[in-house]
């Protein structure tokens, strides 16, 4: 089963059990920062964030292998009258789904492509925002079904961001994720 097969199958599996998708608690949590503009939500799923932030003035770019996922994301937004727009694309081996657009804030949950890290940098304005959550390498505790490949080492997003302004960061031993909320500052 490739990527895409995997990933539609769970999404059609969480639609079938009527499991509205929510939006990342500290994601919401950090809103305040936020304000209208451009946003990109990088595998996005079923749109917890997407909506979220098209909800709050955010034109929105949503982006998934699983189209499964796109289509109910669209169906979501046509519904609600928001402007998301979809693109269903294996990150893996279609960077060229980025264009040359300039984002607000830059949305990244629970995936883990570190190629994208210099990407991500390039896509974000000046004063923009970057919140990557994900799961790390926590030894004895987290989620121990995803592999240690899917998984950031200690600190290592604070590493990789240093450069820019840190609002937030945490790692969290007892859920095994890691978190950082950022601002590109020129």
């Amino acid at each position: 089963m490739d990527s895409q097969e995997k990933w539609n199958s769970k999404y059609k599996d969480r639609l079938t059990k009527k499991l509205s998708p929510e939006p990342n608690n500290r994601l919401l949590n950090l809103s305040r920062y936020f304000g209208e503009g451009k946003a990109l939500d990088i595998a996005c799923g079923l749109g917890g964030n997407s909506i979220f932030l098209a909800e709050m003035g955010y034109e929105v770019t949503a982006i998934d292998i699983s189209d499964v996922a796109v289509d109910y994301v669209q169906e979501q937004a046509a519904d609600k009258k928001l402007n998301i727009t979809v693109k269903t694309a294996d990150l893996t081996k279609e960077a060229s789904v980025f264009t040359d657009v300039k984002y607000d804030l830059a949305v990244m949950t629970y995936y883990l492509d570190r190629s994208l890290f210099p990407l991500m940098k390039e896509l974000i304005k000046a004063d923009g925002y970057l919140f990557i959550e994900t799961f790390f390498q926590n030894g004895s505790s987290g989620n121990q079904s995803v592999s240690n490949r899917y998984k950031l080492e200690s600190n290592e997003l604070l590493k990789e961001f240093g450069d820019w302004r840190v609002l937030y960061f945490e790692e969290n031993e007892q859920e095994g994720r890691q978190t950082i909320f950022c601002q590109y500052q020129r």
